[in-house]
C-alpha cells in the first residue's frame, strides 16, 4: 500500500521522512514528469502545506529562500542587484505555469546537469540548509550536488532553505541561457556571472559558473582571475573571455548539441552575461 503524507509542520514532516522511505514532493514540476504515464508506486511526502517553508527573508548575514519558494516568488521579490541573475533565470524556467509551481530548492534537489538555477546561485556563493530529526546542517551548494541526479542528502534529510550571504552593494550579476527555442526547453548551455566593481571603476572580484556543459555546473577560476582589474565596461569585460578559460568544462555530444558547439556557445553567452552586469536589467 502506498503512503501519501501532507503534514503542516516541519517537525511532523521530518518525523515522517525519518520513519520511512518517502520521496519528497514540492512543486511537482520534476516529480510528475519523471513518472511519465506510470502510477505512483512509492511513499510520498508532500511538503507543500508545511508552514514556514515559503518566502524570501532578509537576515543579518544574508538572505534565506525557503524550500517552497517558487520562481515567481523570486522574480517578484524586492532583491538587490546581485540577484539579477536569479531573476533572469526565473524568467526562463519553463512556462509561467511552471514558474508559479516549481521551487528554487527543488531545482537544486533535482540535480540535473541542465538545472537552470544552479549557476546563478553558485556565483552568489549559496549554501543549502538541510534538516532531519537529528538537527540542521548547512552545506555549500558547490558540495551539495555531487553528480548527475545525485546530492549529498542522507536518509531522513530534506532541504529547508537556500542561503545567500550578503554581497557588496556594488555587485552585479547576469544570466544567459541557450536552448533550441526561447521557452520550454532544456538548456544547451547556460552561464552566470557576478562582478564586483571597485571605487576605481575596475573589477575587484568576479564569479563565473557554467551549466549543461559538465555533470555538475562548475566555476571558471581562470576567467574569474582574468576579470579582476578589468575596467567595468561591457566591451572590456567581454574581451577577457578566452577559449582556454573553459578548460574545467566537459560538454558532451547529445541530441541538443555537439560538445564543440557548446564550447562556442559558452564563450558568446559569457560575453553577453558580462555585458548584462553593466546594464540595469531589473532596476
Amino acid at each position: 500500500m502506498v503512503d501519501y503524507a501532507a503534514p503542516s509542520s516541519l517537525r511532523e514532516a521530518l518525523e515522517i521522512l525519518g520513519s520511512g522511505d518517502h520521496r519528497i514532493l514540492a512543486g511537482g514540476t520534476d516529480f510528475y514528469p519523471s513518472l511519465g504515464d506510470r502510477p505512483v508506486t512509492f511513499d510520498t511526502l508532500d511538503i507543500s502545506r508545511v508552514q514556514g517553508l515559503r518566502g524570501i527573508e532578509k537576515m543579518a548575514d544574508g538572505w534565506r529562500i525557503g524550500a517552497m519558494t517558487t520562481w515567481t516568488d523570486a522574480l517578484r521579490a524586492l532583491l538587490p542587484p546581485c540577484f539579477d541573475a536569479v531573476k533572469a533565470c526565473a524568467c526562463e524556467v519553463g512556462s509561467i505555469q511552471i514558474q508559479n509551481a516549481g521551487t528554487v530548492a527543488g531545482n537544486l534537489c533535482n540535480a540535473s546537469p541542465a538545472a537552470d538555477g544552479v549557476p546563478p546561485l553558485l556565483v552568489l556563493d549559496a549554501s543549502v540548509e538541510i534538516a532531519s530529526t537529528a538537527g540542521t546542517r548547512v552545506l555549500p551548494l558547490v558540495s551539495f550536488i555531487t553528480g548527475v541526479r545525485e546530492t549529498a542528502l542522507g536518509r531522513g534529510e530534506m532541504v529547508t532553505a537556500v542561503l545567500i550571504p550578503n554581497q557588496p552593494e556594488t555587485a552585479r550579476s547576469g544570466f544567459r541561457k541557450l536552448g533550441s527555442r526561447t521557452y520550454l526547453v532544456i538548456s544547451i548551455a547556460m552561464v552566470s556571472v557576478l562582478i564586483e566593481p571597485g571605487a576605481d571603476g575596475r573589477v575587484e572580484r568576479a564569479r563565473v559558473a557554467v551549466g549543461s556543459c559538465s555533470p555538475v555546473a562548475c566555476s571558471l577560476p581562470a576567467l574569474e582571475e582574468a576579470l579582476v582589474g578589468t575596467p567595468f565596461e561591457a566591451g572590456a569585460l567581454a574581451a577577457r573571455v578566452k577559449p582556454e578559460h573553459l578548460s574545467p568544462l566537459s560538454p558532451i555530444d547529445d541530441v541538443r548539441a555537439t560538445a564543440g558547439y557548446r564550447f562556442d556557445a559558452v564563450e558568446e553567452l559569457l560575453r553577453r552575461a558580462l555585458g548584462d552586469c553593466c546594464e540595469e536589467a531589473f532596476r
